[in-house]
């Protein structure tokens, strides 16, 4: 069994490297995964990469396999999908997908694996763990048939959130958006879109993905009486500020936090972790959400695009590694 493999590390907030790699000898119940692709969770990995995670967040951001702590030195990433070459005989051979971060081979729990559907491709795989986000969100903001609504934000997150939503019936839902060839994704999916100020208010429900203190004002503007917004930008150290005043309190207006870490509590009793990721994946059977992979570079180039994705110097979706 070959156990030497690489990995990419935060060596200090804005510095990445390749580092070599010892694997263990796999034990009973483990398995041993050739990367095929990791994907770049661009505003996550990012606030990460800069050094951005609050001290108080420390703990509630560890990634399931990170290794090292904030700022860095760490090795962070969820976003993996790869061939098991050892391990229990219902997984040997097949891809699967995994929360661990961008490294060329890793041994994990067979339990920690999820394996990948036959009629989703390993490279649109990458996006499950973000699907699964997306799933979460509706979870908790449990639309209903003929609603509108509004999605605030067309990055990543925001764009697998309305792939999801698009196939409610009867919904009327709009992808709002600052940057107009965004419309591209709302194609993909069969809705509509709309820049910021276009956008058709009177929405039952808006998921805020923007991260941006314009786009949670326009959100709770877009909302008719009694509406909610699902609140799921992550703004990492940075404060900002909600408009409460003007027609929140006279609409009764609702903003609500959702996050993945959590299966809400509707949910809860009947689905777990992997219930979920399972149904993420299924949803990749789909293929409209090809439309968020932008861009992909080989597993060695990590260190040089990381900082120009964090930055924004290079626009992105999902970027995908390849390896």
């Amino acid at each position: 069994m070959e156990r030497d493999a690489r990995a990419f590390w935060i060596r200090s907030p804005g510095e990445g490297e390749i580092r070599d790699e010892v694997l263990p000898e796999p034990g009973p119940g483990e398995v041993l995964v050739r990367t095929l692709r990791t994907g770049v969770s661009r505003g996550t990995e990012a606030i990460v990469f800069r050094g951005g995670v609050p001290p108080t967040q420390h703990a509630i951001m560890r990634a399931p396999f990170q290794d090292g702590t904030f700022p860095g030195p760490v090795k962070y990433g969820y976003l993996n999908v790869g061939v098991v070459e050892h391990g229990p005989s219902g997984l040997l051979g097949r891809p699967v997908f995994c929360l661990y971060p961008h490294q060329t081979r890793y041994v994990v729990p067979a339990s920690a694996v999820s394996p990948v559907p036959g009629g989703v491709p390993p490279e649109r795989a990458v996006l499950a763990g973000t699907v699964e986000t997306a799933v979460n969100a509706l979870w908790d903001a449990a639309p209903l048939v003929g609603d509108r609504i509004a999605i605030v934000g067309a990055g990543m997150v925001g764009c697998a959130v309305a792939g999801v939503v698009a196939g409610f019936p009867g919904c009327r839902v709009q992808l709002v958006d600052t940057d107009p060839s965004r419309a591209g994704v709302a194609r993909a999916f069969g809705i509509e879109f709309a820049l910021p100020e276009e956008a058709e208010g009177g929405c039952d429900l808006v998921v805020h993905a923007s991260a941006t203190e314009a786009g949670l004002t326009r959100s709770l503007e877009l909302l008719a009486p009694d509406g909610e917004v699902v609140e799921l930008s992550w703004y990492g150290d940075r404060r900002v500020a909600v408009p409460l005043g003007e027609f929140f309190h006279s609409r009764r207006l609702t903003v609500r936090g959702s996050q993945v870490g959590a299966v809400p509590p509707a949910r809860r009793s009947r689905r777990n972790f992997a219930d979920r990721l399972a149904l993420a994946l299924r949803l990749l059977a789909d293929p409209a959400f090809d439309v968020l992979i932008t861009g992909e570079s080989g597993f060695a180039d990590l260190p040089r695009i990381m900082p120009r994705l964090a930055s924004g110097e290079l626009p992105a979706l999902c970027h995908r590694i390849t390896y």
